[in-house]
């Protein structure tokens, strides 16, 4: 099951982080954001123990939100040992997503 992230609790899941980390920056009224939603659950579970992966709900975090310059959603962030390695703006394939977590792995 994909993480739920927050202010509060983004350093201590992502940042600090000894695996590879995606976190799907969200919100409930983005359409594109609705059909990422399930890609992002589907690699939650197949990579589950190999990597970490959540969402993260922008007009309730602003914190982290702000903090990676988030402005357009659905924004993909994928971090390893607490950096930003890769990014993904907007809606795409499953596969597009598993080629840069492959390479992360």
């Amino acid at each position: 099951m994909a993480l739920t992230f927050t202010d509060q609790n983004f350093d201590e899941l992502v940042l600090k982080s000894d695996k590879p980390v995606i976190v799907d920056f969200w919100a409930e009224w983005c359409g594109p954001c609705r059909m990422v939603g399930p890609i992002i659950s589907e690699l939650a579970e197949e990579y589950e123990g190999k990597a970490v992966i959540g969402k993260l709900d922008v007009d309730s975090n602003p914190g982290v939100t702000g903090q990676f310059r988030v402005r357009n959603i659905p924004t993909i962030l994928f971090f390893k040992n607490g950096e930003v390695v890769e990014k993904q703006v907007g809606a795409v394939p499953k596969a597009t997503l598993v080629a840069k977590l492959e390479n992360l792995l």
